[in-house]
């Protein structure tokens, strides 16, 4: 696992560093990392939506066609990756 993972999950990260962590992953092409992000039900909608922009800024068109039909995450990020897909 990545720091930038590690630091976009921990619970007690404010929330500049934890988007800042996200938009590494970004920058690094995690995308197992970001899909994990987006599946993740603890973490808050506001960093969910950012780590699956992520995937489609790095044209992540197999991950987010899984998201988009995985049924354990909110309707309306599956939604939004199957737009992005």
């Amino acid at each position: 696992m990545s720091t930038a993972f590690q630091t976009a999950v921990k619970s007690n990260v404010h929330h500049t560093q934890r988007r800042d962590a996200i938009d590494r992953l970004i920058d690094d092409r995690e995308l197992t990392n970001l899909s994990i992000l987006v599946q993740m039900g603890g973490l808050r909608g506001e960093f969910r939506r950012r780590a699956l922009e992520g995937l489609a800024a790095c044209n992540a068109t197999d991950e987010l066609e899984e998201l988009a039909d995985d049924t354990t995450i909110d309707a309306s990020l599956r939604r939004r990756a199957a737009d992005l897909a």
